[in-house]
């Protein structure tokens, strides 16, 4: 759905106190997993020459802090492929009650805060810079959402930028490409309001997990056909939609890393070869 916006559009630095921990996306019926409704990610830019490895090993530290102190949240993380070296981890809530509970609950576990401390201290020296953002989800504007998360391997971000003023019109502009690709074996993303963070109250975040990168490829292709079939009139509502409320558009590309990920022992069984990874 990331790039289908685009068609158109014109030619774990922790402190002591704060935790990543969360209830990664509660398993459903059918092994499928919804999107959570509190949304927590943080953002770490990494210093050039430090990313893979080097960063991974010093993630390692708040993985053990929380596996050791069998904390009942959890989270994963993943590294970029594109743009920019960053680090982003995946924390997710029932409410935001729920994220304060945990956060609290962490301050109160002095062996826990003592060693999430060191570990952020020692991950300051690879982060130029971090970022934490709290996300609603739209269930409204995803389609297909629920997905077997720990099959996934990448993660396809789109961050919207909507002019002030105008989320009538991003709001039509998502039900025309909900209507589009409705029906449409594989398509699925889910979609995220920033609620706190910067520019909050104007971004969405639009989240394609996937299984690998040929999905992408599968999807350049349903573009084409799906566009392909619009008429003249459908088009012109595409693009004047866009032109109205659209300030920015910018897609990123993600790996999982299961080495920085506190991932449910469920997900380990799963696949011990990915998830077990340390």
């Amino acid at each position: 759905m990331s790039k289908k916006f685009g068609l158109l559009v014109v030619p774990c630095l922790l402190f002591a106190g704060m935790s990543i921990a969360g209830s990664v996306y509660a398993t459903a019926q059918g092994g499928t997993t919804p999107p959570p409704k509190v949304l927590i990610i943080m953002n770490e830019q990494i210093k050039p020459g430090q990313s893979g490895p080097p960063h991974q090993k010093l993630e390692g530290a708040f993985v053990r802090a929380f596996a050791e102190a069998k904390w009942p949240e959890h989270y994963f993380g993943m590294e970029s492929m594109s743009g920019k070296s960053r680090a982003l981890f995946f924390a997710s809530y029932d409410s935001y009650d729920a994220w304060q509970k945990d956060n609290d609950a962490v301050g109160k576990n002095a062996t826990l805060s003592a060693a999430l401390t060191a570990a952020g201290q020692a991950d300051a020296a690879v982060v130029e810079a971090y970022e934490q953002s709290a996300y609603n989800y739209r269930e409204d504007q995803s389609l297909n959402a629920p997905v077997k998360i720990e099959d996934m391997r990448y993660m396809e971000l789109t961050l919207f930028t909507v002019k002030q003023g105008h989320r009538k019109d991003w709001s039509d502009l998502v039900k025309l490409y909900q209507k589009a690709y409705t029906g449409k074996q594989g398509v699925h993303w889910a979609t995220f309001e920033k609620m706190y963070g910067t520019d909050s109250g104007s971004r969405y975040l639009v989240v394609t997990p996937m299984k690998s990168l040929a999905e992408v490829d599968q999807e350049l292709l349903d573009d084409k056909s799906v566009m392909g079939a619009l008429s003249g009139d459908d088009l012109k509502k595409f693009a004047d939609l866009q032109a109205a409320c659209l300030d920015s558009v910018e897609s990123s590309m993600f790996a999982i890393s299961p080495k920085m990920s506190y991932a449910p022992d469920a997900w380990v069984k799963s696949d011990p070869a990915f998830w077990g990874q340390k």
